[in-house]
Order: C-alpha cells, then structure tokens, then sequence
C-alpha cells in the first residue's frame, strides 16, 4: 500500500525537522567563529583606570589587539566594587563583541551585597583565568612580632587591640584577613579605607599595625624597612619573592586566598568564540617575557587554563567567601 503524505503521522517529521534546525544552528555558529572578530570588540575594565584590574584589561585588550588586527578596547565602568561594569557585561548581547575582566571581587559580592543585579555562576561564559594575585601578610615593624606564630599569640593575648587596614568592606584585603582571624581565633579591628594607597601610608605611619597588601606594591616599603613581610597568602610560594614562606606554611594550615584576574563573556556566547578568545589569550600567557612582566612587574603568577576549570574555579571562590562572610557578617548595601 502506498502512503500518502497526510496519512503519515506528523509528528514523526519532529525528529527531522529538530535534527535539521540543530544543524542550521552549527553550521552558523561555526562560520560566526571562523568569521571572528569581524569588528571592534569592547573588553569592560570593571574598576578605574590605574589600578590593578585596568591594567591587566588592558594588556590582555593590547595583545588580543595585536593578534587579530581587530581592535579591542578597553572600556572602564567603574563603581559599587565592580559590579555595575560586570552587571552590564552581562546583559550584553551574547556575540563574543563585549568581553569582561572579572575578578575576585565578583565572587565575594554574592555573600556580601544584599541586591545584586547578575548571578556569577549562571550568567557568564568564562574565558579563563589570567592571573592569580598574592596578597603579603605585612607588619609595622614596631609590632613585636617576627612571624605569624608571633602574630597569632600577640592577638590572642591582645583581642580587638590590634588594627588592621582595608582597601574597603568587602574587599579582598578585607576578607583575607577575616578569614585569618576565623582560622587562627583572634579578633582584630578592622580599618576600611578608600584605596590602597592611604592604608598604606597609615600602615606605613604605625596608625594602623597590619594589612595583606599587594605583593609587588608593598614589597619596596619591606626592602626599605619600613614594612616587615611574614607571609604570602597563596598555597604556593610568590616566585618573586622566594624566601618568604607562605602563611599555611607559617602555621595556618589550610589558609589559601589571592586576589585574582579573569576573562568572561555573557552567557550564551558560543562555544567556538569562547575557544578563539581562550586559546589567544593562553597562547599569549605562555610567552617567556610576558610571564616575567606578569610576574616581576604586576605581581601576578599567569594562569591561563580552560574555560571550564575557570568555571569551577569561580565555583570553588565563591562558596569559600561566602562561609567567610557569613562567619563575619559582612553586609553592604
């Protein structure tokens, strides 16, 4: 018996019609990726220009500039710790011609901003990871402490009288040593301050006795005297300053915490245009002079891993500060 079209049923063309839509779909996302970038590309800098997120943005824009021959500029959207630039990188159309710098600062915002307007877990493609950024333990050299076994029996014996700097509520510096104290049950007064820059001289002045600073910005104040280094604050040593031991090794087992730089995108953006931009930027996170200015100059330690260990990794950053804030209550509006 010959069937007539009507007399087969029509949902067995579903399949067919879904198979032939999806291909469609690849077949456009691949020539959009090979295509890629056909334009400008706008990389949001989440932070005024300066400090440490700009220029990282900036020499990732440069370079991706100079691979491609297609300009990418840096757009600075500063304010509320980085979130307005972050929220509008995520409510950009997702075509791999808006990028974002993205930083630790976004991973901690969930836990301590009682209105946050994107979600850093489900709305963003991440590129990768550039650069991890060590904090250093720091002292006024009048404290009498030599090393962080010191440190802790000093603060133990001296609860909520010694002081120690931010660069704000909230930030880095700021919970790193939150989760010091947790780790090591001592209880300090903290000192927020608007920028790096003025906890530094108060720091430096005795006004306040301790801070984790940047570790390339406060190692000349070390090597004069005027600050006493005890420890860095990730797992692995600072090869820039090989010496000083790390503060898990010091004593705070467990204690691992950085500051760090990475590359996202809107979620959504296709995969091809995520693995272009991926591989670009590690390509040039493995270059020897690179590496050394990364390391020497802007105190990072390159990175550069795929975009689904970055995902985990932004996973893993945000469930760790969020058990900190939580044990310190650290809110902001």
């Amino acid at each position: 018996m010959i069937l007539s079209p009507r007399s087969i049923p029509f949902i067995s063309f579903i399949p067919f019609v879904r198979f032939a839509l999806a291909a469609l779909a690849l077949a456009a996302s691949l020539a959009c990726a090979q295509n890629y970038p056909a334009k400008p590309i706008r990389m949001i800098v989440p932070f005024p220009p300066g400090g440490p997120t700009d220029i990282f943005g900036r020499m990732v824009a440069q370079r991706l500039s100079e691979a491609w021959g297609q300009q990418v500029i840096a757009d600075n959207r500063a304010g509320a710790g980085g979130n307005l630039g972050v929220d509008l990188a995520a409510h950009s159309p997702p075509d791999g011609y808006t990028i974002t710098m993205f930083t630790v600062a976004q991973s901690i915002s969930p836990s301590v901003y009682s209105k946050l307007n994107f979600d850093p877990l489900k709305d963003f493609s991440y590129v990768t990871l550039v650069a991890l950024i060590p904090s250093v333990l720091m002292t006024h050299p009048s404290l009498p402490a030599k090393n962080v076994k010191e440190l802790v029996a000093l603060a133990k014996a001296r609860p909520d009288q010694l002081a120690f700097a931010s660069t704000g509520n909230g930030t880095s510096p700021h919970i790193l040593m939150e989760m010091f104290m947790q780790m090591t049950g001592t209880k300090m007064v903290h000192v927020p301050y608007k920028g790096a820059s003025p906890a530094l001289i108060d720091q430096i002045a005795g006004q306040v006795q301790l801070a984790f600073n940047s570790a390339v910005g406060a190692l000349p104040y070390a090597q004069q005297g005027k600050l006493r280094a005890l420890a860095v604050s990730t797992r692995q040593r600072f090869a820039a300053m090989p010496d000083l031991p790390t503060v898990d090794e010091a004593g705070v087992k467990g204690f691992d915490g950085s500051s760090w730089q990475g590359v996202a995108a809107p979620a959504g953006t296709p995969h091809e245009i995520v693995a272009k931009l991926n591989a670009e930027i590690v390509k040039m996170l493995r270059e020897p002079a690179l590496k050394e200015r990364i390391l020497h100059t802007l105190g990072g330690i390159p990175v550069g891993n795929t975009p689904e260990q970055f995902a985990q990794f932004v996973r893993d950053e945000t469930a760790k500060w969020a058990k900190v804030a939580k044990a310190a209550n650290i809110r902001l509006d």
